[in-house]
């Protein structure tokens, strides 16, 4: 079995993003990432925690504003729109998941897409799927990256993505289609699952059920990126496959490890299009003047 570390490519990426940062702010320009937290959710206070450290160590100005449990609908969009006129935040982003109170799809929604750095408006998704110029979800862009890294030729494979949800499913299957592989999408539904996992090339599993993908389920050669993030009947950290038995077979495949695979790509993908984004804007500001 060969691992597919997003460490090692994500270092690499940040180190170059690093260098790009410095040639801007000596140009005079400053980067800038804000991101809304509502409430004191454990999990997305790491998450934030995460990303902001990442913004540092690459030389973008990040911002949390941190709003209460019960902050009002209204008062989160007055909020938004305030960043989305701030000349200074170049990318926003709300951290999910949102008090249920709070319509997740109106906040999305009302995120400027040039600021829209997750790639969850509307707009971006719209232009995903015709093919058009868009700021792309940073966890399936980050898995195109590592398929990328492995040098996976992509065109004419069998690529099954296991979850269809907005965030990575769809987008990650659309992602796939454009690179010309033959895409399945498979859900909770689906009746045959081992028959589409035995004919994969490429699978992306984001199930969210841990180590629920065996080495028997799939043929030699898969290439496998476990989207998901689970913690097994111990409390470790482990993803939708079963990787310690994938081990133990002596499993003739390619996957990325979890933690240190497609994760640290996700926030990796978030500064990237930050980059974009100020570029962007910078560009439209130069063509006013």
């Amino acid at each position: 079995m060969q691992e597919i570390s997003g460490l090692d490519l994500a270092g690499r990426l940040r180190s170059e993003m690093k260098a790009e940062v410095e040639v801007r702010q000596a140009a005079g320009r400053r980067i800038g990432l804000a991101v809304i937290l509502v409430g004191q959710d454990p999990a997305s206070e790491i998450y934030v925690r995460n990303k902001q450290k990442a913004c540092k160590e690459v030389g973008i100005a990040s911002s949390k504003i941190s709003l209460p449990e019960d902050v009002t609908e209204a008062d989160l969009l007055a909020t938004i729109e305030d960043l989305n006129q701030d000349d200074r935040v170049h990318g926003i982003l709300v951290q999910l998941p949102l008090p249920d109170h709070i319509d997740k799809d109106k906040v999305i929604n009302a995120i400027a897409s040039e600021k829209d750095v997750d790639g969850f408006t509307p707009i971006n998704m719209g232009r995903l799927l015709t093919g058009g110029q868009a700021y792309l979800p940073c966890t399936p862009q980050g898995c195109l990256a590592l398929l990328d890294e492995a040098g996976i030729d992509l065109p004419g494979k069998k690529a099954v993505v296991i979850g269809r949800s907005n965030i990575v499913g769809k987008p990650v299957a659309l992602l796939l289609l454009q690179k010309n592989a033959t895409v399945t999408i498979c859900h909770s539904k689906t009746q045959d699952l081992d028959a589409e996992l035995a004919d994969a090339d490429v699978l992306v599993v984001a199930m969210g059920k841990a180590k629920a993908i065996k080495p028997q389920q799939v043929k030699d050669g898969v290439v496998i990126i476990d989207v998901g993030i689970n913690r097994d009947q111990d409390g470790h950290v482990c993803g939708d496959v079963d990787a310690g038995a994938f081990k133990a077979a002596d499993k003739a495949c390619i996957l990325t490890p979890v933690p240190g695979g497609v994760g640290p790509m996700t926030i990796t993908m978030l500064l990237k299009n930050t980059l974009a984004a100020e570029a962007a804007i910078f560009a439209l500001k130069e063509g006013k003047q």
